[in-house]
């Protein structure tokens, strides 16, 4: 059940909009499926970011099973601030799971934003932000792209026209892959905080201003992930994305197809004296 996986005591919830009044844009990990679990939550918070998202999870499932519960939903008493995604289409299975999860989380996000995102009529998109803020949300992220656009550059213009048109905070998501970019989209739509997923996982350090990842992160990484007992496949995939640009087309290839966790560390301390 999910009461055994932290004692509530120990659980020291906090409240997000605290750093949304700091003065200063908040630095946000995405939900991202498969990616954004407890161990990368825990690498990136030691790289100044400031607020961790789970990734998406099914509400219906997660209310209807314990097993789907275990294994979607694992935190600590250093996860925080922390914001939970839902999927969900109706109401009160949103609110059921929202009942079951807040002894463990700093709040809720509902995921509106896969495939939707910005409409090409930007006035609708506006109209729907402020009937949210109406009902009530605390704050709104903002992927500056429509459904039709997966790589085309992001609309930032539209980010800031709907930022000024909402009392409530707003965050900016999109091609955020450096410390500069966020302070340039941040500078761009006057948001209140920006989003990051692809460029974290390519650079878990990134808020904290490097380039690209630095080994102490690679070995912090191999650290936690150890610690928390993270499957091979997810250990191994956050290395590939990790050492993307820091290793040869050769090295890749080698890298990349190696199978077990023991392979991987043996690799990581012959080239790199790490692991």
């Amino acid at each position: 059940m999910i009461d055994d996986i932290i004692e509530t005591e120990e659980c020291q919830l906090t409240d997000p909009m605290d750093l949304f009044h700091s003065g200063q844009v908040v630095k946000i990990c995405a939900p991202m499926v498969r990616y954004s679990k407890l161990a990368f939550r825990t690498l990136v918070r030691k790289y100044s970011c400031d607020l961790c998202y789970t990734p998406m999870i099914v509400a219906a499932d997660f209310v209807r099973s314990a097993k789907a519960r275990d294994s979607e939903f694992t935190t600590n008493k250093g996860d925080h601030p922390l914001i939970v995604q839902f999927a969900a289409k109706e109401a009160q299975v949103l609110c059921d799971a929202a009942r079951i999860i807040c002894p463990f989380a700093d709040g809720i996000d509902l995921n509106c934003g896969c495939p939707q995102r910005i409409h090409e009529d930007l006035k609708r998109t506006v109209d729907l932000c402020q009937k949210a803020e109406a009902a009530g949300v605390s704050w709104i992220t903002v992927h500056g792209r429509s459904i039709e656009e997966r790589h085309q550059p992001v609309h930032y213009d539209a980010i800031k026209i709907i930022k000024q048109s909402m009392s409530i905070p707003i965050v900016a998501n999109g091609d955020i892959k450096s410390l500069k970019d966020a302070e340039n989209v941040h500078h761009l739509t006057e948001a209140d905080g920006v989003m990051v997923a692809r460029g974290l996982l390519a650079n878990p350090a990134m808020f904290a201003g490097y380039e690209e990842t630095p080994f102490q992160c690679i070995q912090d990484w191999v650290d936690i992930a150890l610690e928390h007992g993270t499957p091979f496949t997810c250990f191994h995939h956050h290395l590939m994305y990790m050492m993307e640009r820091i290793t040869s087309k050769q090295e890749k290839k080698v890298f990349n197809v190696l199978s077990s966790t023991s392979a991987v560390l043996d690799y990581l301390n012959d080239h790199y004296g790490l692991g």
